[in-house]
């Protein structure tokens, strides 16, 4: 049985608790409240250098960190990673889109409103964040246009990736209403077999 280090309001851990249950693979999870310092102790440093949750710990000990790359190997074998090489890289391409394009604005949004005080100097990042997190959103909704989900055309881990941050935008400030295809997207995502929401 794997071992999750994770803080459940996280999205980035979250997606790794959105694929296990969609699997229906058992795991024992670890919570590990990275704001209140749990990432940065000796034992935790000693399982991940870079002091940050997720972390896929393996029965024989191998230690895995990187939400996007958790997700890949956890995909592995099954539908929710495309075997096909084209359609493979057509996820991985929105797998770095959500950490290099969506993540960095709409997540950091979502921190600075949800854990920040009112009064806090990062407040003053808000405006620049909501802006480029639309145009992820615009880049999103564009591709939704033409295609239901961002994993080679069927539900799979990029969509997992990015309906983490995404299904709580609201938090952060974004008003989804503007960007319907979006969500749409949202909702087929929810349909899916064996969905579960995020248990923060």
């Amino acid at each position: 049985m794997p071992t999750i280090y994770g803080l459940r309001a996280s999205g980035n851990c979250y997606k790794l608790q959105h694929l296990l249950d969609a699997l229906g693979r058992p795991y024992r999870w670890i919570e590990t409240d990275s704001t209140a310092g749990a990432t940065r102790t000796q034992e935790f440093l000693a399982l991940n250098p870079n002091g940050k949750v997720p972390l896929l710990v393996l029965e024989d000990g191998r230690r895995l960190a990187e939400s996007n790359a958790i997700l890949c190997y956890l995909a592995e074998g099954t539908p929710w990673l495309p075997s096909d090489p084209w359609e493979r890289a057509r996820t991985l391409q929105w797998m770095f889109f959500e950490q290099y394009s969506h993540e960095p604005y709409v997540a950091v949004a979502r921190f600075v409103c949800k854990w920040l005080p009112e009064d806090h100097p990062r407040r003053a990042e808000l405006p620049q964040l909501l802006e480029r997190g639309a145009r992820a959103f615009d880049v999103m909704e564009d591709h939704l246009s033409g295609e239901s989900f961002f994993s080679g055309g069927v539900f799979g881990v990029a969509d997992i990736a990015l309906f983490a941050y995404t299904h709580c935008a609201a938090d952060g400030g974004f008003d989804l209403s503007r960007w319907p295809n979006v969500t749409d997207w949202l909702a087929r995502v929810r349909a899916q077999p064996g969905f579960s929401p995020m248990h923060a």
